[in-house]
Parts: structure tokens; sequence; C-alpha cells
């Protein structure tokens, strides 16, 4: 049986977030909010009052997937649905008020473990692995332009 390679950049990569989502989820489970159910929260923050369909797809999740966590957080005094005035069949979905205070201690916490994260590596070194990091994921963006270039040589 072969050994398993744990220093390739996919394993590292995958390795190093889930054990941030491991992290967040210990120290956010006293707030009352899975990850999943946090980050249809932060999405909205972000974008409040947009289509379902779309912060599904924002989030990569399934509709049905999102439908459930909205559900949760609908019942618990999270969000609010409401109709689409321009599409009838479509649903908006609004953050409510008792989400601003969680949001701080949230913000706090995903601080804390990049610092954790991040810890001992300079500023530059920081920089430098952001930008190395947005660089890898425009490559992978841009495969479809990347694959006519090859594919027209």
């Amino acid at each position: 049986m072969s050994k398993v390679q744990t220093d390739t950049l996919g394993f590292l990569l995958q390795d190093v977030a889930r054990k941030m989502r491991w992290e967040f989820d210990r120290r956010a489970s006293e707030l009352g909010l899975t990850r999943a159910q946090w980050q249809v929260l932060a999405s909205l923050l972000r974008f409040d009052g947009m289509q379902q369909k779309d912060l599904a797809e924002l989030m990569d999740i399934t509709p049905i997937t999102l439908t459930g966590l909205l559900d949760r957080l609908e019942r618990d005094g999270w969000v609010e649905r409401r109709a689409d005035p321009v599409d009838r069949r479509a649903k908006r979905v609004y953050l409510m008020d008792k989400v601003e205070p969680v949001t701080k201690s949230i913000r706090k916490i995903g601080d804390e473990i990049r610092q954790q994260t991040l810890s001992g590596l300079s500023e530059a070194q920081q920089t430098h692995l952001m930008r190395t990091l947005q660089h890898m994921r425009g490559n992978l963006c841009n495969r479809d332009k990347f694959e006519a270039k090859v594919g027209g040589n």
C-alpha cells in the first residue's frame, strides 16, 4: 500500500482550509450558528436582499441546500424572505436586525483564526502569500481563455 503524500499543493491547501473551518466551528458554536449558516449571513452582509438563486450561486451550493439553511435561519429570526417585486417566481433574502450584534463576534473569531494561521509570517510574507493565492485563483478562473490559447497554438 502506498503512502499518501501530504505535502502536495492540493493537499496542503485543503488541509489548512479544513483546519481553519474546524477552528471556526469550535469557537463559534456558542453563538448558536453553524458555519454554513454564518456563510449565508456573511454573504447577505455584502449583498442584502439578493435573490435566493443568486445567493446559492454565490455560495457555490445547490438551491435545495440553501433552502434548508434559509428555512432554519428564517425560523430563528436571522433572515426574512420576501417576494421579488420584479419576478413573482423569485424570493429575495434580507437580514433581520438580530444579525448586527453577532457579526462583531463572528468577525472577531475570524480575525483571531487568521492571526493564528498566519502567525510567524512577516507582513511581506503574508502579502506575498495572498497575492500568490489570488494569482492561482485567477489562473483557474481564466481556464477557458487558457485552454483556447493552448488549443489555438
